[in-house]
């Protein structure tokens, strides 16, 4: 059997719902009894280990990777061998049944996995999982399109699998766009900070506020708040809440499969080009993509290359692609010009 060390690659899904009760509308989603979320998760095969909120939605720090709550968005962020897509169906139950809800949208999105063989179906094959999300959604959802955007390395790609109620863009509240940066082979002395020490003593809160400093992170947007755990013997993970924008981190630190990844929503006031920096300097990856999706005429994505080549990243590719309801989605990757 070939090796396996655990998957950092993310899937991730949004969907999105919509009611006609104002007064369900207010909280929405986010009045669903914690043991529904805990149902979805279980579905999925993962945990809730930490949690925060503010007046606009809710976060949570999994046992793999994140969730994030708002009144009529739901977006799940899970690694390793988890199966994200059986998420789907408890939630459009639990949505409909306790608060009146009906599925508007699903987006669903990933990398290219590091150890594709060791997942589970539906998560096989990028087949596989077009096939299940197409006999999961409901039929109303019936502009559908999935795309694999490629780059010049054939074992990277981006995966992209959208559907809508609406043949256009309909949501006008959503964030001008979402930036998701996968990073590979780290450097390794900043992925050891990563690694706790030995019968610390601290638990997973306090062991991840301690790697939150310690790596600057906290630096990349210091007016977030930031919900933090540390794994042992390795591992992280981070949700920052700024108002109604959300970011979050994900680190598998270890050396042969090291990971991380960055990903946030952004406002036109957002500072891309810091913060696309200050996450470079943070990893220091070897091969680093940036997947910049926007339901507008945003032009973010032309600021990324400019950011990062003057710390030595290299764009290698970019891809761009549009898919109905959901705008475009620019994929670049890039590559360490020493490595």
């Amino acid at each position: 059997m070939a090796f396996s060390g655990f998957e950092g690659f993310e899937k991730r899904l949004e969907l999105h719902f919509f009611g006609d009760d104002p007064m369900i509308l207010q909280l929405g989603l986010r009045k669903l009894d914690f043991e529904c979320i805990q149902q979805t998760l279980e579905a999925a095969q993962c945990t809730v280990v930490s949690a925060v909120g503010n007046s606009y939605f809710d976060a949570y720090v999994l046992s793999e990777s994140s969730l994030f709550v708002y009144p009529t968005k739901i977006i799940i962020k899970t690694c390793g061998t988890t199966q994200l897509l059986k998420s789907i169906n408890p939630l459009i139950y639990f949505a409909h049944n306790h608060l009146g809800l009906t599925l508007s949208s699903c987006r669903y999105t990933r990398g290219s996995f590091i150890f594709p063989k060791s997942q589970p179906f539906p998560h096989t094959s990028f087949k596989d999982e077009v096939t299940c999300l197409e006999n999961t959604l409901p039929p109303n959802l019936c502009y559908r399109k999935a795309s694999i955007m490629p780059s010049k390395s054939s074992s990277y790609s981006w995966h992209v699998f959208t559907a809508s109620h609406y043949p256009h863009i309909t949501h006008t509240i959503d964030p001008p766009y979402t930036m998701e940066i996968c990073m590979t082979e780290l450097d390794p002395i900043l992925a050891r900070k990563f690694f706790r020490r030995p019968g610390d003593g601290k638990s997973g809160d306090s062991a991840g506020k301690e790697m939150t400093l310690l790596t600057g992170i906290d630096e990349i947007n210091k007016e977030a708040l930031i919900c933090d755990f540390a794994f042992d013997p390795c591992g992280y993970s981070m949700n920052g809440m700024d108002g109604e924008w959300y970011s979050t981190i994900h680190v598998t630190p270890e050396d042969g499969y090291s990971y991380a990844s960055f990903e946030c929503v952004g406002s036109m006031s957002m500072d891309i080009v810091h913060v696309l920096r200050k996450v470079v300097q943070i990893f220091r990856p070897g091969t680093m993509s940036v997947s910049f999706s926007s339901k507008y005429e945003d032009e973010g994505w032309r600021k990324v290359a400019g950011a990062v080549e003057t710390l030595g990243m290299k764009c290698r590719s970019c891809a761009m692609d549009q898919f109905p309801a959901e705008g475009s989605v620019v994929f670049q990757t890039f590559r360490r010009k020493s490595a």
